[in-house]
């Protein structure tokens, strides 16, 4: 029987539902360590969903070349992009804590701006006018949600911002990591860091000793360890299992389909913030700020468009 060719579009298709899956089952991870901000410690969130990652993440290696995919020549920097993302991901939980999702996640997707200016100045890449200019908009898009000056300025809005900076960051080590390295084993190694720093975290803050701030990002941060409730402990340990899942449906998307065809997509997570800080908190962006998120997202949108087309133009 002969087989029958896969369509680049339907490719394209079943990689932008993978995508939008992923991104679905991660905001889900988003919701529950908001709702857990307020009784527990991140560092003991992280430490039970890295610990529940670890085996999942090991079977995931096992599927994708073996654990000698762990320990080839590139491992040390991967601990380091691994690190970069623990700032980046520790940064962006913080101020989950403090501000509403929607805006929490507008913030952090300044990172295609951040990787754009971050393009030029590790990689040499050229960045035409066009470009230049959208990055300039999107960030005229953040003071408008920051508002710095105003009574309504939380500095807990600069956390997403320096956390999409070091995801751009982390974003340009990827590429050139993904060259030589599997995603499973990327992924592995950054579980390794962020079990490795949230235990130090936690032994400096997991006796309480330093948890008497009232900012909630910091209240977070700082909080003692606290013995969960059996409910609580399952949504620790069940973003654990979120994470390995997430990461599953996302790097399918990206093997079977082009980055910048389905890179677009990842701002679904938007309305998963919207919907969830609605129902769970009754929160709705004012006009100034759905301004703002607008102008991130469509500045973004842009960037992106005008990468794919570049690469289309060189190809």
């Amino acid at each position: 029987m002969t087989a029958i060719p896969h369509s680049p579009r339907l490719e394209s298709a079943r990689g932008v539902a993978f995508l939008l899956a992923g991104i679905a089952v991660f905001s889900v991870q988003d919701l529950i360590l908001k709702l857990l901000s307020g009784s527990y410690p991140l560092h003991e969130a992280m430490v039970l969903r890295s610990l529940t990652a670890a085996p999942l993440l090991l079977l995931l290696v096992h599927l994708d070349g073996g654990v000698r995919t762990l320990f080839t020549p590139g491992w040390p920097r991967m601990l380091r992009r691994g690190i970069v993302l623990f700032l980046s991901y520790t940064l962006y939980y913080l101020a989950l804590a403090a501000l509403p999702m929607a805006t929490t996640i507008a913030l952090f997707y300044t990172a295609p701006l951040f990787i754009t200016i971050l393009s030029v100045l590790m990689l040499a890449e050229s960045v035409g006018p066009r470009r230049w200019f959208a990055v300039v908009i999107g960030f005229l898009g953040v003071i408008l949600m920051v508002r710095p000056g105003s009574n309504l300025f939380d500095w807990a809005a600069l956390l997403p911002l320096i956390a999409g900076l070091s995801y751009g960051v982390s974003m340009i080590g990827a590429r050139r990591l993904g060259t030589t390295e599997t995603a499973a084993a990327l992924a592995f190694w950054g579980n390794v860091v962020f079990l490795a720093f949230a235990v130090v975290l936690a032994l400096i803050f997991g006796r309480g000793t330093f948890g008497h701030e009232t900012h909630k990002s910091l209240e977070f941060l700082m909080r003692g360890w606290v013995m969960p409730s059996r409910m609580d402990l399952m949504l620790m340990m069940a973003c654990g299992g979120i994470a390995a899942a997430g990461l599953t449906l996302l790097t399918q998307a990206y093997r079977i389909s082009q980055a910048n065809l389905v890179a677009p997509f990842e701002y679904s997570s938007m309305i998963w913030g919207v919907i969830y800080g609605w129902i769970f908190w009754r929160d709705w962006p004012d006009t100034l700020a759905w301004t703002g998120i607008s102008i991130i997202i469509g500045a973004g949108l842009y960037i992106l468009y005008r990468e794919r087309r570049i690469d289309g133009q060189a190809s």
